[in-house]
């Protein structure tokens, strides 16, 4: 469940698979393409240069068959821990990633912050329900 906090909407889960894995998932480009986005949406990655500075740039392609263009920079990398990065213009937010060891499970915490309040505003009932939709295909795409 999406909690909402200060132009923040924060997620948290405990998956049954180490936080290699999930940071694995998180880092991998063939990988984030499977997951990243809610329900319906498929991505084609262009770039995806996993390092602070690194650019990742993708199409996300919704289920109507419109293309969402998406470009993201990456801020903080630190391995099996934590992972920041930026999404540019038109849609400016950071999403925050942190991976919480519990003896072979993990605890991801998801936090999505706005830099624009009135964008939170107008995003955040959708942004809720498609980080728990993210969250549920990152859960699958683990398990196979």
């Amino acid at each position: 469940m999406a909690i909402l906090g200060d132009n923040e909407i924060i997620s948290s889960r405990e998956f049954d698979f180490p936080r290699e894995s999930m940071f694995r998932a998180w880092t991998t480009p063939e990988l984030l393409a499977r997951w990243w986005g809610p329900n319906g949406f498929t991505n084609t990655i262009h770039e995806c240069d996993v390092r602070p500075g690194g650019l990742w740039t993708f199409t996300m392609h919704g289920p109507d068959g419109t293309d969402y263009p998406n470009r993201v920079a990456f801020v903080e990398i630190v391995p099996d821990e934590r992972i920041a990065l930026d999404h540019l213009p038109p849609h400016e937010f950071r999403v925050t990633a942190t991976f919480e060891d519990l003896g072979g499970r993990t605890r991801l915490t998801f936090r999505q912050q706005f830099k624009l309040a009135a964008e939170f505003e107008q995003m955040k009932a959708i942004c809720a329900e498609a980080n728990e939709q993210n969250l549920d295909r990152l859960g699958e795409l683990l398990a196979e």
